[in-house]
């Protein structure tokens, strides 16, 4: 009887064992235990003026930026162990502008870590929705954050704050000067002037009225352009042209023929739609057409658009011959080159 007695000891009334201990109880908070500065001002204070430090030197390391930026040529090549030869200028921007952003960060984890309450609160789940009770308690947890954090007391360290708050994005803004100049009017001008011989692109050579025969379409550039000139991009993208010759008969546009010279028409070669060079040459249709998006003109006829997206016909330049009888240019053209966007500035 005893055995029997003692199996029932060790069960339940209903035969199952007893719960053992449960391994995920709530073990609670730890003591709080204050802080030195909780207890001494002295210290709260050495607190206040090295949070206030921190911000100090991010407005100083903005401002060194900001100086760096306009100061130090672009150009300027200095050695600095162990990186070596570095763009100067490259070096005290990133130096200055992350001991900035650092001492903001620095400054604001200093600041909660030694003034503001660090006291654990424990609060019960409740639904997502909340009620006007919790809602105000919200907002008096705020107000009662707003003080313990000390915001409205320590004036040092709020004042230094808005200083390098304001002061970090102006990083940002002068950068902006690396947009360079407004364009003023330089897309509406090219290389060509008065008298400009139209040199072939692939000889270099300048051109005469017989070396391109009927159905003959030539690629070329105005005189004076180096492809080896370190602004030789800039300016092919702007004045590069595509002299086509047709039956002067087959010249629907009256303007255009009168632009040309013994059925010679030259026109630019760079899409109105987005730039890319339009001189895939259909000969018997006269159209040339924009391998990107497939805007095609009609040569014969002002260049006009017949398809694609392209907003504009391709600008025409007037021609003559010299009196060495080389094939040059009138001037300019009458509209900007490329991109009928560039039009509407």
């Amino acid at each position: 009887m005893s055995s029997h007695n003692d199996n029932n000891d060790e069960h339940t009334s209903h035969g199952e064992l007893a719960p053992a201990d449960d391994p995920f109880a709530d073990p609670g908070l730890p003591p709080h235990e204050h802080r030195r500065q909780d207890i001494d001002e002295r210290a709260a204070k050495r607190s206040e003026r090295t949070v206030a430090l921190l911000f100090v030197v991010s407005i100083l390391a903005t401002i060194g930026f900001i100086a760096s930026y306009v100061a130090i040529p672009i150009d300027n090549i200095v050695y600095i162990w162990p990186f070596g030869h570095v763009s100067g200028l490259n070096f005290a921007l990133g130096l200055t502008l992350g001991l900035a952003l650092f001492c903001i960060g620095a400054g604001a984890v200093h600041w909660a870590r030694t003034l503001m309450s660090d006291e654990e609160m424990a609060d019960d789940r409740h639904p997502i929705e909340a009620t006007p009770e919790v809602r105000a308690q919200v907002f008096e947890d705020f107000r009662q954050g707003a003080a313990e954090s000390q915001f409205g007391r320590r004036k040092l360290v709020r004042n230094t704050m808005f200083g390098a708050l304001a002061l970090v994005p102006l990083s940002g803004v002068v950068l902006l000067r690396d947009l360079g100049p407004l364009p003023g009017d330089k897309l509406r001008h090219t290389r060509w002037r008065e008298g400009s011989l139209i040199i072939n692109e692939s000889t270099q050579q300048p051109l005469r009225p017989e070396d391109i025969p009927v159905g003959a379409l030539v690629q070329a550039m105005p005189e004076g352009l180096d492809p080896h000139d370190h602004d030789f991009q800039v300016e092919i993208a702007k004045a590069a042209v595509m002299l086509v010759r047709l039956e002067p008969e087959d010249i629907k546009d009256r303007q255009s023929a009168d632009w040309g010279h013994e059925g010679i028409l030259c026109y630019s070669k760079i899409c109105t739609h987005i730039g890319c060079p339009a001189t895939l040459y259909e000969q018997q249709t006269h159209h040339a057409l924009c391998p990107c998006h497939q805007s095609t003109f009609d040569l014969a006829d002002g260049a006009r658009v017949i398809f694609g997206p392209a907003g504009h016909p391709l600008p025409q330049l007037r021609i003559t011959v010299n009196e060495d009888g080389y094939l040059a240019a009138l001037g300019d053209f009458e509209e900007p080159p490329g991109p009928s966007f560039w039009e509407r500035g």
